[in-house]
């Protein structure tokens, strides 16, 4: 591929960092002239430092962060040095809060300063003890008592209301993610809840409008989002994902947890009716003992019990949003866990939804840089978190790079850090916000 060309049509090149219970991987891309995502690296590493989502060992998981971000810089031919972060656990908590501003200047328009200054004062929430705001998504605005207005930029309004979904998370827990990367010689530009992120690389506009859930299920856990009218409606981790059929596996058919993998990968069915009694697999004995027979069907039988007891956790929290009845899309699976045979069958089971396995290739342009195999990889659900995390942070530094910043007004970058001055996570460096000088003292941080 000439240089050149390539030069003329970059876009900044952006890297997303998924810490899974599974695997660590690392995909660096940009956005080029089309819309679409040119992955340029991809970089995985086993992750033996993390449970259910949450770091359990520092020293595994830093050193599983920099083997895949040294394979997806050599390959792209990037020096790594931010990264955006993607987080989960069953810490995550989501709440709705509705605030309020009233403007002093009736002339001027509601500008992007006003919604700022909404989202800002959400980040001020009291929050019980030991938990960290995440994220702050605005829903829907009303402006001097006319609700359901989606975008009030440009609008006149003395009274600007919001709903928001609140995000929120363990200090700890998103320390120790901070803590990883920073020793691995890496700064995370942000920390993105994983379904969020997911959604991007799975999900169509249209799906989010009629009303979706998005089911990823990972090594560890299960992550659900719920949308609506294009606008996040409802969030949940579930603690249980495809280690927890590994295990059943390995119990129920008295076999080595590495074989109890292979098992369900190869072999493994979601809906026992599918598969036939007379189907046996052999696997090899420990040493000096005779090879074991498996049944498929009771293989299946095993796997089917766990994932019924997803799918029922995933169905309380489609059922406790209130938007069970409005969800024309369905329910769309992803995640390492969504390659299971006949899994999309027993969801629709379950739940009376719709259901299909979300691939995150729309998104992906065609590639010339990477080699065949690993492109057609890049399409698996697996990495539909990486990829979402992708997306995001560029879509964060394009909206950064289009905002029109007046004099007195500046940009903070989106960064986390552990600075001395601010306290553990500064607030000041959140999402790309803006803040009038001289609003912001020292104090404010160090309460």
């Amino acid at each position: 591929m000439d240089k050149s060309s390539t030069q003329e049509k970059s876009s900044p090149i952006v890297v997303g960092l998924d810490i899974g219970t599974t695997k660590i991987c690392a995909i660096v891309g940009r956005r080029i002239k089309n819309g679409k995502i040119e992955v340029l690296g991809i970089g995985k590493a086993e992750s033996a430092g993390v449970t259910r989502g949450m770091v359990s060992n520092i020293d595994k998981t830093v050193q599983g962060i920099s083997q895949a971000v040294d394979v997806a810089g050599t390959q792209s031919n990037v020096e790594i040095r931010v990264v955006n972060v993607g987080i989960a656990g069953q810490h995550i908590k989501s709440l709705q809060h509705r605030g309020l501003i009233t403007r002093k200047d009736i002339q001027s328009e509601i500008s992007r300063k006003d919604i700022d200054k909404l989202v800002e004062d959400m980040y001020n929430l009291v929050m019980p003890p030991g938990e960290e705001i995440i994220h702050v998504l605005p829903q829907e605005f009303t402006v001097d008592n006319e609700p359901g207005i989606k975008d009030p930029i440009g609008m006149a309004g003395v009274r600007l209301e919001a709903n928001f979904h609140i995000i929120s998370g363990q200090v700890t827990a998103i320390k120790n993610i901070v803590k990883c990367v920073n020793k691995a010689a890496l700064e995370s530009q942000e920390l993105i809840l994983e379904p969020l992120a997911s959604s991007e690389s799975v999900l169509s506009d249209e799906e989010k409008e009629a009303g979706v859930v998005l089911v990823d299920i990972g090594g560890g856990t299960t992550d659900v989002a719920i949308f609506h009218e294009g606008i996040i409606r409802h969030t949940a981790v579930i603690p249980f994902g495809g280690n927890s059929i590994t295990e059943d596996i390995r119990e129920g058919c008295s076999v080595m947890r590495n074989i109890a993998e292979q098992l369900k990968v190869r072999f493994g069915s979601a809906l026992a009716d599918e598969n036939k009694e007379n189907e046996i697999v052999c696997v090899p004995g420990l040493r000096g003992r005779e090879p074991k027979e498996i049944s498929v069907k009771n293989l299946a039988f095993v796997i089917q019990a766990r994932m019924e007891e997803i799918i029922e956790h995933v169905y309380y929290e489609i059922k406790s949003s209130g938007y069970e009845k409005k969800l024309i899309a369905g329910i769309v699976i992803t995640g390492g866990g969504a390659q299971l045979k006949h899994l999309a069958q027993l969801v629709e089971y379950v739940t009376g939804l719709d259901c299909r396995v979300g691939y995150p290739n729309e998104h992906l342009a065609k590639n010339e840089v990477l080699p065949k195999n690993i492109y057609e990889e890049l399409q698996s659900p697996m990495f539909a978190t990486g990829i979402g995390l992708l997306i995001k942070g560029i879509q964060k530094i394009e909206y950064n790079e289009h905002l029109t910043v007046p004099e007195d007004v500046k940009i903070v970058k989106p960064k986390y850090s552990e600075d001395k001055k601010f306290g553990l996570l500064s607030k000041l460096v959140e999402t790309g916000k803006r803040f009038i000088k001289d609003d912001i003292k020292d104090e404010d941080f160090l309460k």
